[in-house]
């Protein structure tokens, strides 16, 4: 059983306006190259998600948390990392030494995928046991966050300092690590508090 037919409005909703973003987006940039670099994993996922929207349609929990997270890159990818306002409003409310909005984008990094992930493994049948589902997403979402800072090591050796925006570190040697830490607690977040209202979606669906 498929999405309702007032469900499928709110997904088709949901899909147009973050697709309004992400065109106001290209209109002006901070930097075009860092733009799609940024905004690249948006640019792949969304029409995949519109392809398979009939074939095998995602709970409406992860519609919204995938929107999210893509106009989270959108943001980024805007301003570059370093130079959300946003994260400066933070910056100064909490004394931090660093533009911390990067860290949101990995936090939805590592939420997103676990969601994504035990859904499939749900629904596909590969696992039954609750517990076991968890652990393997939280894994698939740690693998995707290594994944994405090889990717930005690659970016860095092939771009040299045109790569900075991208990479995004702002003098942290450690933020790499910190990046994949945020994910996990992402990841581990999502799975913990909101397994409830994602078996209850993935019930209505089966």
């Amino acid at each position: 059983m498929g999405l309702s037919s007032s469900g499928s409005r709110g997904v088709a909703a949901l899909y147009f306006g973050v697709m309004l973003a992400f065109l106001a987006s290209a209109i002006n940039p901070h930097d075009y190259p860092t733009w799609v670099l940024e905004t690249l994993p948006a640019m792949i996922a969304l029409p995949l998600l519109w392809a398979t929207r009939k074939r095998f349609p995602l709970t409406t929990l992860l519609y919204v948390l995938i929107a999210l997270h893509a106009l989270v890159l959108i943001v980024g990818g805007t301003w570059t990392y370093a130079e959300v306002p946003a994260g400066f409003w933070v910056k100064d409310w909490f004394g931090l030494s660093r533009n911390p909005y990067d860290k949101l984008g990995h936090f939805m990094q590592g939420l997103v995928p676990a969601l994504l992930a035990r859904e499939i493994l749900l629904r596909k049948g590969y696992l039954t046991h609750r517990g076991m589902a968890a652990f393997l997403s939280l894994c698939v979402a740690e693998a995707i966050s290594a994944w994405y800072e090889l990717i930005e090591w690659w970016t860095a050796l092939a771009l040299g300092q045109g790569a900075d925006a991208f990479l995004g570190t702002q003098g942290d040697p450690w933020d790499t690590q910190s990046d994949m830490f945020l994910a996990g607690i992402g990841a581990a977040v999502g799975l913990l508090l909101l397994r409830r209202l994602h078996d209850a979606q993935i019930a209505r669906l089966s």
